[in-house]
């Protein structure tokens, strides 16, 4: 016992310093504990912390593939030399080239699917044949700029109606919703932050809110020397009549909102780690809030999870003028390494319009600062903004993202337009596998979790102190957070199981809590984790039971015997 106490006190002081870092990089300490523990115990480390996907979306990539082909054989069409040199697809008759090329292909899956595609694309946007396959030929083998340099143009008009229908629950706002594809969500966060800044649209030293928990960069990124924002979190605090849970936000935080001092507004949802939409009530409000009191607040809402939860409506529905909208392709189709996303936002905005009100001075700078790409600097729209402070300006003739990311996003998006036609399977299949895992990681704990509409499940997070509570009672409650800090759980999760678990406190959650990632194992694995979460805490209630004084402990075990 007393080797014990040693181990534990030299443990804690490693982990209140593990308290100051980003739960990503602690994720790395963590894992090499893990290792280490299995090369003592010859086990196997299941990482349920960075949210990677062990799916892949297959027939959209079966068709990249199958694409690739064709453009090649469209590049040796121009012509070729034996020493391994072609030329470059060819504009003139191309679509009735790939029809015949699709026909050649039999039963291939991904020529039946880029079939679909194409017939999508003709019937639904009457594009033009030949210019649709020629910019499908050249995405493939990627011999040329991005040109236009923010998107692709039958990319986005493919991706403008994945975003109506995935984000917006097939009832789009009326106007039109400009695209800006990112090398992933994080290059969008970037982008925006940036641009926010070089436009005056933020200061140093303004107030924004977060609401919280929510993905660590949202944390950390305003603190840093360049930015230095004053930060609000608005947190989900609401709890249930039993203690539990609800993820959702409190109509007396979100209503500080009210105060035009609060220039900006930042939200993942569905949330990020507890994976919950916001409730439509909240929606609701911040639309009142917005139209009533505050119009200038501008909203960034991170929408990457939105496909896990049925009928959800981003704010880009609700508030299109006040929204900007990320969307990364990374989770839901197992593309995390495409590093495919989009900037969504209205071309009627309140970032434009800010923009113009700036003082003269502001106005001038910004003239400067654009003048060596466009003439027009004043008429020069937030968005294409982003596209050239992405490099820094004067790189702004190679911007863009790359072309085979582009049609790879392209395909992706039409994957679910055309599977949503045809019943739905895809989608179906995905949430089945989430609920399994969520189902297996809860049940082993000990707990039930009801049926939720808002719940995306994409993660999971779980405060212990509710655990505790629940089934030993405040005392005991009151004893873990003295004699333990909220880093020992996943730390011993790792030493002793070699398993890999964040710590919620590092995403401004309940410092208790634990982030589980449903995406990464497989559904026994959570069966695993599960049972060692609940013998790590009963362990605790063991060494706590043993601290009583005698009488003490006969009443506890008379009183959970009843």
């Amino acid at each position: 016992m007393k080797q014990l106490l040693n181990d534990h006190s030299e443990v804690t002081g490693f982990e209140k310093e593990m308290e100051k870092i980003s739960p990503f990089e602690l994720k790395n300490r963590l894992i090499e504990m893990a290792d280490e523990s299995i090369r003592r115990m010859m086990r196997t480390m299941l990482n349920a912390g960075r949210g990677n996907p062990n799916w892949v979306a297959t027939l959209p990539r079966e068709a990249f593939f199958t694409l690739g082909r064709f453009a090649l054989a469209e590049c040796r069409r121009d012509w070729e030399c034996p020493e391994g040199l072609a030329g470059i697809p060819q504009k003139e008759g191309i679509a009735a080239r790939f029809g015949e090329f699709l026909k050649e292909q039999g039963k291939d899956k991904g020529a039946g699917f880029l079939e679909k595609c194409f017939r999508y694309m003709i019937d639904e946007h009457s594009v033009d044949g030949d210019a649709l396959v020629h910019e499908w030929a050249e995405s493939a083998v990627g011999d040329q700029y991005p040109v236009p340099d923010r998107i692709l143009k039958h990319c986005e008009i493919a991706v403008r109606d994945y975003i109506a229908q995935e984000l917006c629950d097939g009832r789009p706002p009326q106007g039109t919703i400009d695209l800006f594809a990112t090398e992933g969500g994080t290059a969008a966060m970037c982008y925006i932050f940036d641009s926010m800044q070089q436009n005056r649209l933020l200061e140093r030293g303004d107030s924004i809110a977060l609401m919280t928990p929510v993905f660590t960069p949202y944390i950390e990124i305003p603190k840093l020397y360049r930015y230095n924002y004053r930060v609000t979190e608005i947190p989900a605090g609401r709890m249930s009549d039993d203690g539990m849970h609800l993820w959702q936000y409190d109509a007396k935080e979100l209503n500080r909102l009210r105060d035009p001092e609060y220039k900006a507004l930042f939200i993942v949802n569905p949330s990020n780690p507890p994976s919950y939409a916001m409730a439509e009530e909240t929606v609701d409000l911040l639309v009142d809030i917005v139209n009533k009191w505050n119009p200038n607040l501008m909203i960034v809402t991170d929408d990457v999870y939105a496909t896990y939860v049925p009928g959800f409506q981003s704010l880009m529905a609700k508030l299109p003028h006040n929204t900007i909208c990320v969307y990364s392709f990374s989770k839901y189709f197992g593309a995390t390494g495409w590093r495919s996303a989009v900037i969504a936002m209205h071309r009627d905005n309140i970032f434009d319009r800010l923009i113009e009100r700036l003082p003269r001075k502001r106005k001038t700078e910004l003239r400067e600062r654009y003048g060596s790409i466009r003439s027009d600097v004043e008429n020069m729209r937030f968005i294409d903004r982003m596209v050239a402070d992405s490099r820094q300006v004067a790189l702004n003739h190679t911007a863009g993202l790359s072309l085979p990311q582009q049609m790879q996003m392209t395909l992706f998006a039409l994957y679910s337009i055309i599977d949503k036609r045809e019943g739905d399977s895809f989608r179906l299949k995905m949430h089945e596998i989430i609920r399994e895992r969520l189902k297996a990681l809860w049940t082993s704990m000990g707990f039930t979790l009801l049926p939720d509409p808002l719940r995306a499940g994409y993660y999971s997070e779980i405060d212990l102190l509710v655990w505790a509570q629940r089934f030993y009672g405040k005392d005991f409650v009151e004893w873990l957070q003295l004699n333990y800090s909220p880093l020992d759980v996943v730390f011993r999760l790792a030493r002793e199981t070699s398993l890999v678990v964040l710590n919620g406190g590092g995403f401004d959650g309940p410092q208790w809590s634990i982030r589980v990632s449903l995406a990464n194992l497989k559904t026994k694995d959570y069966n695993i984790i599960g049972r060692s979460i609940r013998s790590i805490l009963d362990s605790y209630a063991a060494r706590w039971k043993k601290s009583l004084p005698a009488v003490e402990e006969v009443k506890l075990k008379t009183k959970f015997e009843v």
